[in-house]
């Protein structure tokens, strides 16, 4: 009796089914990569932002300069 394997399992590397799994291997390696991607992007846009929310915190700016609470942005003379 003779048992012969598919393409993918015996090895051809020019047969269009080996093909079509390395190219679906590939669209998913891609798909994993953009959304690592995206995470990261996000952390990395969340933390930038957070860092310029503490430093605007921390630097009066010419409209509350001497302001007292509930007088956000008038200058007493």
């Amino acid at each position: 009796m003779l048992a012969l394997g598919c393409p993918v399992c015996f090895g051809d590397a020019s047969a269009p089914m080996t093909i079509a799994a390395n190219n679906g291997i590939w669209f998913m390696l891609a798909i994993v990569a953009v959304m690592l991607t995206a995470f990261a992007s996000f952390f990395i846009y969340l933390f930038r932002r957070g860092r310029l929310a503490a430093h605007q915190a921390d630097v009066p700016d010419a409209r509350s300069f001497g302001a007292r609470p509930g007088q956000e942005g008038t200058v007493q003379c």
